[in-house]
């Protein structure tokens, strides 16, 4: 049998008796003949052999026997007549309780480990136990309950205290991945898959258009002594209408029943399959990366064992072909890696074969496990599973950009694509995003195994992003305002930072026609369309789209020591006549310097709206600009700036009272001549 990262096969009640008959066959021979054991020892064999749901069916049975005969030492039932069973034992109740709970948990039927461990009331570890399955079961606040009274109970002394503080970590981690606001742009929903829910379903990988291979559990109907004949085998099958069904097995040359074969992937061409098998030896898993090549209407060649990728001692697993063709990616415990299983990856040749591997590095690969790595290649991303990160609880789907050059940082791929159970594999078409139409085989549900679930993600949230500049020395501008608007005139409004970089955190996917104004005092207003000159996946859900960089020029602020100045009444902008004399005075100077050039620059004082004062100061800039123009200056030679009510030269108020004085001195316009 499998372990669950290959295949998790827990097998249901209806069909135990045909399952327990058949372990008992394989079960070992003393001096060839049959020994007869207590269903207690054949659960202790059974768990140790690592047929958890067997061995938890063992015990639950006789522990109802014994409630039912308090006396009773042993459990005969297969005992023959007038004999006791070999190794009759009298062990605690409390114990066998235990053992029950715990072969349910190493099963994942959650439900019943929890069930049994709250009944163990006298073991302080059977808290931290139920408080894992509570959380495998998403009940969070009592997961949390159970934590901090294993905690309090135990003290610093308990053995799964560091672990229990790990929990509370994860449960943390949970809320804050179910409160996510990306959470909600994904959905998640189980594949209707023919026998998934007694058989399990996992490891899809494409084959072409909407025909794929999966993996799932087959009854051999050749039985070998001492060998499990529920195995793991590779079909084919067709993906329409979120089913995957007209499974049909890949018929294979196998070196044993006993071996399973799965989490396979097809090279790009079509032609070579990379599979795994795996069998158990001694007790122990050992798994090997074998392919096979597809020789026309002929069918498959034998399996050959990939040379260099496997090592003898030690497992490769979980292969998987990249879609240029370039390189096999794979899970082994081969020395040279962080610890467990690393992720490893090998060109493949033309022939089939592969080079020497290369260890992702210790940016990938933890001192825990990493398994089933897939690289989508259209956007530079591999998704790996890990126990050795923080997570949601088991194995949690990461993902990372990059190549063989360099690896970013991975990340998690958060809720709903991850669960509070072991999140395994994954898989997404070359030709789209990677979250537009995943496929995620988790044991999250109530069957027997890891099944396949359809992850789907809504259009990405879109976050704009851009800089502005100083158009004489190109330096950052902070603090500037800048103001962001839609075709229908919905506006949004942010500041520049220090770097002078600004953020509008979403926008519609329709941003070719908003347009961006920039303001800060000082400077003349700028505005002008959105132009996107970058596009950046920030996150699985967020797209960060970058503006072009915006210039801005600075206003000149004149002083009154070289200026003319002409004053208006409040609320006009008529020019009055001692404006106009000093207009021409100004005329005269520019007819004997024909090089020179004028810059108005008007204000109003601080009495109504800015808005209102900005348009009137524009009158009054202009009222003087026509004026020179009247008089035969050439508008060429003429530039002009509205202010509103920005930089009064004589206060307003004075101890809280009006200055009208002051006020009158603030309507004004600013005419500085410059010579050529």
């Amino acid at each position: 049998m499998s372990t669950f990262l290959q295949f998790k096969f827990r097998p249901l009640a209806g069909r135990f008796v045909g399952l327990l008959v058949a372990g008992i066959c394989w079960l070992p021979l003393r001096s060839q003949q049959v020994v007869h054991k207590s269903p207690l020892q054949l659960a202790d064999q059974y768990f140790e052999a690592g047929e958890y749901y067997t061995a938890a069916y063992l015990y639950e049975q006789y522990l109802k026997t014994s409630e039912r005969n308090i006396n009773a030492r042993t459990f005969t039932t297969y005992a023959k007549k007038g004999t006791a069973a070999e190794g009759v034992q009298n062990r605690p109740r409390a114990g066998i309780l235990y053992k029950e709970a715990e072969s349910y948990r190493l099963a994942h039927y959650w439900i019943k480990a929890d069930s049994a461990y709250k009944k163990c009331t006298d073991n302080n570890d059977a808290l931290y136990w139920s408080a894992v399955c509570e959380r495998s079961l998403e009940n969070y606040d009592a997961a949390e309950e159970n934590l901090r009274k294993y905690l309090s109970t135990a003290g610093t002394n308990g053995q799964f205290k560091d672990a229990a503080e790990k929990e509370l970590q994860t449960l943390q981690y949970i809320r804050s991945q179910l409160a996510a606001s990306g959470a909600g742009q994904v959905t998640s929903s189980k594949i209707k898959t023919p026998g998934s829910f007694e058989k399990g379903a996992f490891a899809v990988r494409a084959v072409s258009s909407n025909r794929y291979l999966v993996s799932s559990t087959k009854t051999d109907t050749a039985k070998v002594r001492g060998g499990n004949p529920h195995t793991s085998r590779m079909f084919f099958g067709t993906l329409k209408n979120d089913s995957l069904d007209q499974l049909t097995p890949v018929v294979l040359p196998v070196a044993g029943i006993a071996d399973n074969q799965g989490v396979a992937s097809f090279t790009a061409d079509g032609n070579r399959i990379y599979f795994t098998q795996w069998k158990k030896d001694k007790g122990r898993i050992v798994s090997n990366i074998y392919y096979i090549v597809k020789h026309g209407d002929s069918g498959w060649t034998r399996p050959v064992l990939l040379p260099g990728v496997n090592i003898d001692g030690y497992s490769s697993k979980q292969p998987f072909c990249s879609a240029d063709g370039i390189y096999l990616y794979y899970a082994s415990d081969r020395p040279g890696g962080s610890g467990g299983f690393d992720i490893w990856y090998a060109q493949i040749y033309e022939d089939g074969s592969a080079g020497s591997s290369v260890n992702a590095g210790p940016g990938i690969n933890t001192a825990g496990d990493e398994q089933a790595p897939f690289y989508h290649t259209s956007s530079g991303a591999m998704v790996f599973a890990t126990n050795g990160r923080p997570g949601m609880g088991g194995y949690d789907l990461f993902w990372v950009r990059g190549s063989d050059k360099a690896w970013g940082e991975p990340r998690n791929m958060g809720y709903p694509i991850n669960s509070s159970r072991d999140d395994i594999y994954f898989f997404a078409p070359e030709d789209s995003a990677l979250l537009a139409r995943a496929i995620v085989g988790s044991d999250r549900g109530t069957g027997c195994c890891l099944e396949n679930y359809l992850i789907k993600r809504s259009s990405a949230n879109k976050r704009l992003t851009g800089l502005v500049r100083d158009h004489k020395d190109n330096a950052p501008v902070a603090d500037a305002t800048i103001v962001l608007t839609d075709p229908s005139g919905k506006t949004w409004t942010t500041k520049t930072d220090d770097k002078g970089s600004y953020l509008f955190d979403t926008i519609h996917n329709d941003y070719s026609k908003y347009r961006i104004s920039v303001t800060k005092q000082y400077y003349k207003d700028t505005a002008d369309v959105v132009k996107i000159n970058d596009t950046a996946e920030v996150s699985l859900f967020t797209d960060q789209l970058a503006n072009t960089d915006m210039y801005i020029d600075k206003r000149i602020i004149l002083s009154v020591e070289n200026v003319v100045i002409v004053y208006f009444d409040f609320d006009k902008s008529k020019l009055k006549s001692e404006a106009e004399n000093k207009l021409d005075s100004v005329c005269l100077v520019l007819a004997q310097f024909p090089s020179a050039t004028i810059q108005i620059s008007a204000y109003t004082d601080g009495k109504g709206t800015e808005e209102y004062n900005k348009k009137l100061s524009d009158r009054r800039a202009r009222s003087c600009a026509r004026y020179f123009i009247h008089k035969g200056i050439k508008a060429s030679r003429i530039t002009f700036e509205s202010f509103g009510a920005c930089c009064p030269l004589e206060l307003e108020l004075i101890d809280g009272r009006d200055n009208p004085d002051g006020r009158s001195r603030n309507r004004r316009a600013l005419i500085n001549i410059t010579k050529g």
